[in-house]
């Protein structure tokens, strides 16, 4: 296949899919789903219709060709290399775009699954055989990913991130490590806005890596403000899993007599670091916004997005956008088709 016959067999997988996702209650892409949050009780069928819908959104045939045109002078020929892709599981079909990038390049994608999803991506990875049968022989799943590649691209935590340095080091690698979103209040943003950055801490209820996790405020903002908006996200505490870990992470802030703020499912702490339990949003007052811009672009090895209504700063997302990122917002800013392009036989 050549490159626009890659790009026409994925937009038509994002057709039928957008055709799929509204497949009426008992159809089988509906139970699909179904079998999929029974799976794994963080992939709620809302949760897992707003990433097919992000999706659809990437498969988008003039979405593709603008991509690609980012790599005109870039060798996307058809190759036998083998790129291993060992998949994050922590939101539904987080490592799509890797295993497009790698069949949209011209290699052949040996993917090892999340034990926590497991159910969707085999789904599509069929449906696009379906749709272009020469992709069978570019597709393959394994349950271990120890020998047999030329390439690795691996996501985990920080302790996993070890392993793999370990044992693909002398391969060419992408290497993804814990991080995490923060966004920034300058303190005259709308209530919409505000609205808006809910989305961005509350969707996958916060297990993404494009979730915001901490918040700088101008010193002297009421908090009341943030939590008075971010109200009508209220519906996460009807989930059981959610709802058991902020019960949890309250009854330690209690035990541990820490001051912090509690709006009934949301619990907001002062302190520096970026990373969080789910449920729980750390903030920091600042003093100097320009220093804190300044500061925010230093730590650009730690963070994946900073939320902001400015676009001043490194990695800048607007009020509501973390969870929709566009074909060219690479995780950890590391650019897939260029590696995948500079491989060689």
């Amino acid at each position: 296949m050549n490159i626009n016959e890659r790009i026409k067999a994925l937009s038509v997988l994002g057709n039928k899919l957008n055709e799929l996702k509204d497949d009426k209650v008992g159809g089988e892409f509906w139970q699909l789903l179904i079998t999929a949050e029974n799976f794994n009780p963080w992939f709620t069928q809302e949760n897992q219709q707003m990433a097919l819908k992000n999706i659809i959104a990437m498969l988008d045939k003039e979405a593709l060709e603008n991509w690609m045109a980012n790599y005109a002078d870039k060798d996307l020929s058809e190759s036998d290399l083998r790129v291993g892709v060992i998949m994050a599981g922590n939101i539904p079909l987080v490592g799509f775009h890797d295993f497009m990038s790698v069949l949209i390049s011209g290699k052949v994608f040996v993917g090892k699954l999340s034990s926590s999803d497991k159910i969707l991506m085999p789904f599509i990875a069929n449906l696009l055989v379906e749709i272009e049968p020469r992709f069978a022989d570019k597709i393959i799943f394994e349950d271990e990913l120890m020998k047999n590649f030329d390439a690795v691209i691996a996501t985990g935590s920080n302790n996993s991130s070890r392993y793999f340095d370990y044992y693909f080091g002398k391969y060419p690698n992408i290497i993804r490590k814990n991080r995490n979103s923060i966004a920034i209040i300058k303190g005259d943003e709308s209530a919409e806005q505000l609205k808006e950055l809910g989305k961005d801490v509350f969707y996958y209820f916060g297990l993404g890596c494009r979730n915001v996790s901490k918040i700088l405020l101008p010193r002297g903002y009421e908090i009341a403000t943030l939590l008075d908006n971010f109200q009508s996200y209220d519906k996460v505490s009807m989930h059981s899993k959610y709802l058991n870990n902020y019960e949890y992470q309250k009854s330690l802030l209690l035990i541990n007599s820490e001051l912090h703020f509690d709006n009934g499912f949301l619990l907001l702490r002062e302190k520096p670091e970026l990373a969080t339990a789910v449920s729980v949003m750390n903030y920091e007052y600042y003093d100097d916004y320009d220093a804190e811009i300044r500061r925010l672009n230093m730590q650009n090895d730690q963070i994946q997005c900073v939320v902001t209504g400015k676009m001043d700063v490194n990695n800048a997302v607007f009020f509501g956008k973390t969870q929709s990122p566009s074909l060219m917002e690479y995780a950890d800013n590391v650019d897939v088709i260029e590696f995948l392009t500079s491989l060689k036989n």
